[in-house]
């Protein structure tokens, strides 16, 4: 792989992009520059250092981990495959259900071996059982495979899966992938997000008649003078029925998104056929709806990768929106997000 020179390419980018150069995002690059470039040598397998083959970014929500990678990631002339870690993980299981055998980790490792040399995975987060018993021995047949890993999370790698049922079963995977990576914190203060509060919202609250008035104009606005068609999405074997598209301008109501039996999967596939998605009556979240809260944060986190426009109306300004205990940190990113999907074009 020749080698990869990154500082003063992303310093065009900034000014070509009208964005601030920070100090910060700087000493991330060079980090991340000497990583890219840096090869086992001979002292290394001498004195048994493991070879750094993950570099695992970490941060508060909206301070840019995710347009640093992908600037990165856009320049880099190798074999390379950047994905949601949701979508990471689904591709595992499905492959798993295809293959039903005892050497599934193997495989599935040999497979991305076969296409790719350095593998993104953004919004790293372990959320159940299943996915942090199968993590560890899955990176660990990774980093036997030479396969370079690149990370962005909200989380410390020491605070995966903190308070997660059996989390002492999952401690092996920290360790394992802690041997292999180089941690670093993308400090900075604001979340960009937040900036250019001048540009209108496609929030409507509280939810009263006065704001199904208002969304339901804002829908007719926007689906003026086109046809109506019902679409059906197929997940494994689950039908979930559209009955309001146009050309790609759909509505839902919270309830039959993060009510129902749906999952990361099935957010997926919607977004396929979606650009701009109206959900109204989300509800103030609390302990008692945190499962829906899960879902409604996976549903976020699929859309805002897919860049998918929203159009919301919700119980209370977003922010003031409550949370469960539970997921108080993580829905941080969601609000976030929100904000940021829901800014007028």
């Amino acid at each position: 792989m020749p080698k990869i020179f990154l500082q003063d390419s992303f310093k065009e980018f900034c000014e070509i992009n009208k964005l601030e150069v920070n100090v910060q995002q700087i000493k991330i690059i060079n980090s991340l520059e000497k990583f890219l470039n840096n090869k086992a040598t001979i002292l290394t397998r001498i004195l048994k250092q493991k070879e750094k083959l993950c570099f695992y970014l970490y941060g508060k929500v909206g301070v840019g981990k995710t347009m640093l990678f992908d600037f990165v990631f856009n320049i880099l002339k190798i074999r390379k495959h950047r994905l949601h870690f949701n979508e990471f993980m689904i591709n595992f299981h499905n492959f798993r259900h295809e293959k039903k055998d005892n050497n599934t980790i193997t495989a599935f490792v040999n497979k991305l071996k076969k296409n790719y040399d350095l593998i993104y995975l953004d919004e790293f987060q372990v959320t159940n059982i299943v996915d942090a018993m199968i993590l560890g021995k899955l990176f660990e047949v990774i980093f036997e495979e030479k396969i370079k890993i690149i990370i962005t999370t909200n989380t410390k790698l020491h605070d995966l899966y903190k308070d997660g049922l059996q989390r002492d079963q999952f401690l092996p995977f920290i360790s394992i992938i802690e041997n292999f990576s180089i941690q670093k914190e993308l400090q900075i203060k604001d979340d960009y997000r937040y900036k250019n509060n001048e540009i209108p919202q496609q929030i409507f609250f509280p939810l009263n008649e006065k704001t199904a008035f208002r969304i339901n104009q804002k829908f007719r606005e926007f689906t003026k003078n086109k046809n109506k068609e019902s679409k059906i999405v197929t997940t494994k074997g689950r039908n979930f029925v559209i009955n309001n598209f146009y050309s790609g301008i759909t509505r839902f109501k919270f309830k039959n998104l993060c009510d129902e039996n749906l999952g990361a999967e099935d957010y997926i596939n919607i977004s396929k056929l979606c650009k701009h998605i109206f959900i109204e009556e989300i509800p103030k979240f609390n302990n008692e709806n945190s499962n829906q809260q899960l879902r409604f944060i996976t549903l976020i986190d699929i859309f805002y990768e897919k860049k998918i426009r929203l159009t919301l109306s919700i119980e209370e300004n977003l922010d003031n929106l409550s949370s469960s205990n539970k997921h108080l940190e993580v829905f941080k990113r969601t609000v976030s997000r929100m904000y940021e999907m829901t800014k007028s074009i």
